[in-house]
């Protein structure tokens, strides 16, 4: 199954020197997606499961705490994880979520990343968009690679 990508969404994606099977490994587990995808926040659960539960702290702001969570969508292993990413207390009509695609390419894989549903998550979804575009970079796509082709990022 293919999550269908609606028109507003932010996309980082980046290149691994290693199969879809391999990369999907660091999919596998709560303490396997933590060591990359916990950087720039907290993943504090992670259920590798259709209808498992994703939660990120992503600290204090304003002197208040920002928490996401949601349910895996897609589990479809080595090619998509699809979850909801509900950022709570925010008052979104329906959650945004978060995939990644996985695609062998150049002899590698493909790392996708893809925030998105932001048209039915608020009625102001271009703000939304906006907010998220910059706050996203590369750094937990650059991670993963570094983990999985054990040479520092630039190295």
């Amino acid at each position: 199954m293919t999550t269908i990508i609606g028109p507003l969404h932010v996309r980082r994606s980046g290149w691994i020197a290693a199969p879809p099977e391999r990369v999907w490994q660091e999919f596998e587990s709560f303490e396997r997606m933590k060591a990359w995808f916990g950087t720039g926040h907290t993943l504090t659960a992670y259920e590798p499961r259709v209808g498992g539960m994703v939660v990120t702290d992503a600290g204090e702001s304003a002197g208040a705490r920002l928490l996401f969570a949601g349910k895996v969508l897609v589990y479809d292993p080595p090619r998509e994880l699809t979850f909801e990413q509900d950022w709570e207390g925010h008052g979104w009509l329906r959650p945004p979520q978060i995939t990644f695609l996985l695609s062998a390419r150049a002899g590698g894989t493909m790392v996708e990343l893809i925030h998105h549903g932001f048209e039915e998550a608020s009625r102001t979804p271009g703000a939304e968009l906006n907010g998220f575009e910059s706050g996203w970079d590369n750094h937990h796509l650059l991670r993963l690679s570094e983990i999985i082709e054990g040479t520092p990022v630039g190295g």
